[in-house]
């Protein structure tokens, strides 16, 4: 989908040929020479990118940057301030304002195309970025749920045995602990890695305790079927 640009300044000369080149490079091109009411432009027409002047009547760049940057609306769009101001105390001042980009006239308008395609390549990962952790997170969420699933069907007995296996107690221990033959601890722990679709050890005793078992345990001491 191509994206749509939004350039601002009061010179018409400028924004029609900007708006030509940006066009040739496929993209969709709106133009202002008014920032009296360019707010309400913007927050009708939400552009994926923002470029403005600085110098201009009724509304200077600055003052617009800070609407946009305030507007629920419009505070995530990127925006390029390209002005004549190109002191560094001025790029200062844009940058500080939350500017994605500041070029200085007089451009090289390949330069601006660079910076353009730079600023949506950037966006463009950090979407896929937060996508991935989004995914990530519903996985985590997921796994987590269907480990309480899993662990809410446990006997009384194999509840009490992968408790003492995430505290690091041997079978031996655990025998004598619960006072029951190591051959039923064995056979007890098998069972565990069958039914939590766990290798080892030490994959169970994770498992029980990223489900925090102890407090789990409160809720279900009633449950005494083996």
């Amino acid at each position: 989908m191509k994206k749509k640009l939004l350039i601002i300044d009061d010179d018409s000369f400028l924004t029609k040929s900007i708006s030509s080149y940006l066009i040739s490079e496929d993209f969709l091109v709106d133009a202002a020479n008014n920032s009296s009411n360019i707010m309400h432009h913007i927050e009708v027409t939400k552009p994926d990118l923002i470029i403005t002047d600085i110098m201009m009547p009724h509304l200077d760049g600055y003052d617009l940057m800070k609407k946009i940057r305030k507007s629920k609306i419009s505070n995530t769009i990127p925006v390029i301030f390209l002005t004549a101001k190109g002191m560094t105390s001025d790029r200062i001042v844009g940058y500080n304002l939350g500017c994605n980009a500041y070029i200085a006239k007089p451009f090289f308008p390949k330069e601006l195309l660079a910076i353009i395609k730079n600023i949506f390549k950037n966006l463009e990962s950090i979407s896929i970025s937060r996508k991935a952790n989004e995914k990530n997170l519903t996985s985590l969420s997921a796994n987590k749920q269907s480990e309480k699933i899993v662990l809410s069907n446990l006997t009384s007995r194999e509840y009490n045995i992968i408790i003492l296996v995430s505290k690091g107690f041997m079978n031996k221990e655990i025998a004598h602990k619960l006072n029951i033959s190591l051959r039923n601890v064995e056979k007890y722990v098998s069972q565990l890695l069958q039914k939590t679709d766990t290798r080892n050890r030490t994959e169970l005793a994770k498992l029980a305790l990223f489900a925090d078992l102890k407090k789990k345990r409160a809720n279900d001491g009633n449950r005494t079927r083996e």
